[in-house]
């Protein structure tokens, strides 16, 4: 997983790429009590510092997280949806998705932030 393929010049097949997709991808949700809008300010400058481009979508409540290559991909994308007031107790829902090898770290890191400072309010 953490070769570098070689770079023969021939773009890698779709189910190659479609193999790395399925073994990079991350899907996690987290509970948190932050404000909405504060979690995705807080995601903008989380992957920003760590290079990727990211901003807010056309779409409410959505972030969207791209970087370059990593591994055979070509490109990397993820995606970061909030949902407000869900529960009784109207906490918010924070959906993370994406893929590739380094992002999927990066993704983690995010998750873990936001499940300590949960545990820290």
């Amino acid at each position: 997983m953490g070769e570098k393929p070689l770079d023969t010049g021939i773009p890698p097949s779709r189910e190659t790429l479609t193999a790395e997709m399925t073994q990079t991808a991350f899907q996690r949700r987290v509970v948190t009590h932050l404000n909405p809008e504060e979690v995705l300010e807080r995601a903008i400058a989380f992957f920003s510092a760590r290079g990727y481009r990211a901003g807010r979508t056309g779409r409410p409540n959505q972030v969207y997280v791209i970087g370059k290559r990593e591994g055979v991909l070509p490109r990397v994308t993820a995606e970061i949806l909030v949902q407000p007031n869900v529960g009784r107790r109207r906490a918010t829902l924070v959906t993370v998705s994406g893929f590739g090898p380094q992002l999927r770290e990066h993704l983690a890191a995010f998750v873990q932030e936001l499940r300590r400072e949960r545990r820290t309010s």
